[in-house]
């Protein structure tokens, strides 16, 4: 199989207001848009809102995403916890946190039940730099 592309399609049950959260919050653009399907996309890649109710979803399998963690890179995790958590009041998850294993984090919980783990990459303990290729 030879990929062309790979994005994300997030089954929600309120398409504008996750679309909308994407595109405030997280910056992202809209390259397609109708009442049941949004297509977003950034400098690093893309992401799709889908009504989980839509007549192309099989029967079985119309329902909200869940158990779902999207993980977003950014450059100053504690800047943005400020922004989300404090200005954005999103319900906070996990709070900001260093990891052993090369990340300052926090989690919180977006539009549709999607969790949003906003990630800084720090230095690892010597212990976890060893698994780093």
């Amino acid at each position: 199989m030879q990929i062309s592309s790979f994005y994300p399609v997030l089954m929600v049950e309120d398409v504008e207001a996750s679309a909308r959260f994407y595109r405030e919050v997280l910056g992202f653009e809209t390259t397609f848009e109708a009442d049941w399907y949004v297509s977003l996309r950034f400098d690093g890649g893309e992401l799709a809102i889908l009504d989980s109710m839509h007549e192309t979803i099989p029967h079985g399998f119309r329902r909200p995403v869940a158990g779902l963690l999207l993980n977003v890179e950014v450059a100053d995790a504690a800047a943005e916890h400020a922004r989300l958590v404090g200005d954005l009041r999103l319900p906070e998850r996990l709070a900001l946190r260093d990891e052993d294993f090369g990340q300052r984090h926090f989690i919180v919980e977006a539009p549709g039940g999607v969790l949003l783990d906003v990630i800084e990459p720090i230095e690892p303990s010597a212990e976890f730099a060893a698994a780093y290729a």
